[in-house]
C-alpha cells in the first residue's frame, strides 16, 4: 500500500512540474511557529509569491488563527485527496519549510526550482531518531530506502546550534554544509519579556491556587510501548514539598494514565488542559521531565530555575529508541530512576546552571531567529 501510494505521488508531481513556482508551502504538524508564519506572510504580502500552510488535522485552532489572519490553510493528510489536491499545490512552490519527518517526500518528483527547508520542530535532541533510533536497523532494506529518499529531499536544515546540526549529520546523514546556523523562530518568544509576563498572568489569573506555590510541572515525554505504566507512588514525590503545587502535562498519546492520576483526588494536583506546553513553563519554578526536548525552551525562558531528569526507564529507552551517545556528557543534571531520588531531589529545590547547556543547543536563539530566518530565504530566493 505504501508504494503504491508513493507511486501516484510520484506520477501527479511529475505531471506538476511544468507548474510556475510562485508560493511558499509551510507544512505543519506542529503549532509553535504560528508568529513565525505570520511575519512571513507579512513580508510576502505585497509580493508576487502566495503563502499557503498545509496543516495537520491536529492543528486546527493554530490553522484557524492563520487563516483569520489572512493566510490561505488546506487540512493535510495522507490520502488521494492530499496526491490530488496538496502535491499539485507544492509541485508550485519555491520554497517548503517542513517541521517534521513527511513520509510522503519520499515519492516526490523533485523541481530544482524548489528549495525544502526543514525547520523542526525543537531545537534540541535526549532521544535519538533517524537512522540513530536504534529501532531502524531491524527494519526491512524497502524501509530504510524510503527513509534516506525522505531525508535527501531537504536542501538545508534550519538549526540553533552547530550540536543540532550534527544530531541531522547523524540522524538524516545530512551534510554540514546544509545546516544553516539561524536559530528557530519558535525559540523567539522566550526571550519576549512581554510575552512571558502576559502568560504569566493570564494563567495566575485563571489558576489563583498557583500563587505564592512553588510551581513544579511533570511533563515526560511519550513512549511508544503502549503497555508502559508510570511509577508507584510517582504522585507522593512530586508532592515532596508542602509548599508546592504540581501541573501534570502528559503528551496527548498517553491520555489513557492522566485519567487515572486524576482518579487521586489531591488538591495540590492540576492539569490544565486550556493551556499548552510553552506556556506552562512561565509559572514552572521546577520542571520535572526525561528524555523531552522541553527542557532546551525551559532552559530559555528560566535560566536558573531548577530541572530534574526523572528517568525511571532509563535502561530500557537507552535500547528503544535510544538516547543520544554523549548525553551525559552535557545534560545539565544527573538522572534520577528512582521515585525516592525524584522526592529527594524536590526536597533540596537546588537550581539548575544551564549555562553550558544552552552555549552548546541554544547558541543562536537568541530572540532574532525569526527576522534572520526570513531575510535568509527571501534574499536567497530572490523576493525583495
Amino acid at each position: 500500500m505504501k508504494a503504491m501510494y508513493l507511486w501516484l505521488i510520484r506520477l501527479v508531481s511529475f505531471f506538476n512540474l511544468w507548474r510556475s513556482k510562485s508560493k511558499v508551502i509551510y507544512l505543519m504538524s506542529f503549532d509553535n511557529n504560528v508568529e513565525f508564519i505570520k511575519r512571513l506572510a507579512e513580508k510576502l504580502s505585497d509580493k508576487s509569491t502566495e503563502l499557503v500552510v498545509l496543516y495537520h488535522p491536529d492543528n486546527e485552532a493554530a490553522a484557524t488563527d492563520l487563516a483569520a489572519f489572512g493566510i490561505k490553510t488546506v487540512e493535510f493528510k495522507d490520502g488521494f485527496r492530499f496526491v490530488n489536491v496538496g502535491i499539485p499545490l507544492i509541485m508550485q512552490a519555491r520554497l517548503v519549510f517542513c517541521d517534521n519527518y513527511y513520509a510522503f517526500l519520499a515519492g516526490l518528483v523533485r523541481s530544482p526550482r524548489t528549495k525544502i527547508v526543514q525547520i523542526w520542530h525543537a531545537n534540541g535532541a535526549i532521544k535519538t531518531f533517524g537512522w540513530e533510533d536504534l529501532t531502524t536497523a531491524k527494519r526491512s532494506s524497502s524501509d530504510k530506502r524510503r527513509f534516506q529518499a525522505v531525508y535527501d529531499h531537504f536542501d538545508e536544515y534550519i538549526v540553533g546550534s552547530k550540536a543540532m546540526g550534527q544530531v541531522f549529520v547523524n540522524s538524516y546523514h545530512a551534510k554540514k554544509r546544509q545546516m544553516q546556523l539561524l536559530g528557530y523562530p519558535r525559540c523567539d518568544q522566550y526571550f519576549d519579556q512581554e510575552w512571558i509576563k502576559e502568560t504569566r498572568q493570564r494563567i495566575l489569573r485563571s489558576a489563583p491556587e498557583l500563587q505564592q506555590k512553588r510551581v513544579i510541572l511533570y511533563a515526560p515525554t511519550y513512549r511508544l510501548n503502549k503497555d508502559f505504566s508510570l511509577p508507584k507512588n510517582l504522585v507522593k514525590a512530586l508532592l515532596a514539598d508542602p509548599n508546592s503545587t504540581v501541573i501534570i502535562k502528559l503528551h496527548p498519546v498517553h491520555k489513557d494514565r492522566e485519567k487515572v492520576l486524576q482518579k487521586i483526588e489531591n488538591p495540590r494536583i492540576h492539569f490544565y488542559h486550556q493551556f499548552d506546553i510553552n506556556e506552562l513553563l512561565t509559572v514552572a519554578d521546577t520542571l520535572v521531565t526525561d528524555y523531552s526536548s522541553v527542557v532546551f525552551d525551559y532552559s530559555l525562558i528560566n535560566k536558573r530555575k531548577q530541572v530534574i531528569f526523572f528517568m525511571f526507564d532509563l535502561d530500557s529507552y537507552k535500547k528503544d529508541p535510544g538516547i543520544q551517545k554523549d548525553l551525559f556528557d552535557w545534560l545539565p543534571e544527573k538522572p534520577i530512576k528512582t521515585v525516592t531520588g525524584l522526592s529527594e531531589a524536590i526536597a533540596s529545590n537546588q537550581s539548575t546552571d544551564f549555562s553550558e547547556f544552552n552555549r552548546r543547543w541554544n547558541t543562536y536563539n537568541d530572540g532574532e531567529a525569526t527576522n534572520r530566518v526570513i531575510n535568509h530565504y527571501l534574499q536567497k530566493l530572490n523576493i525583495q
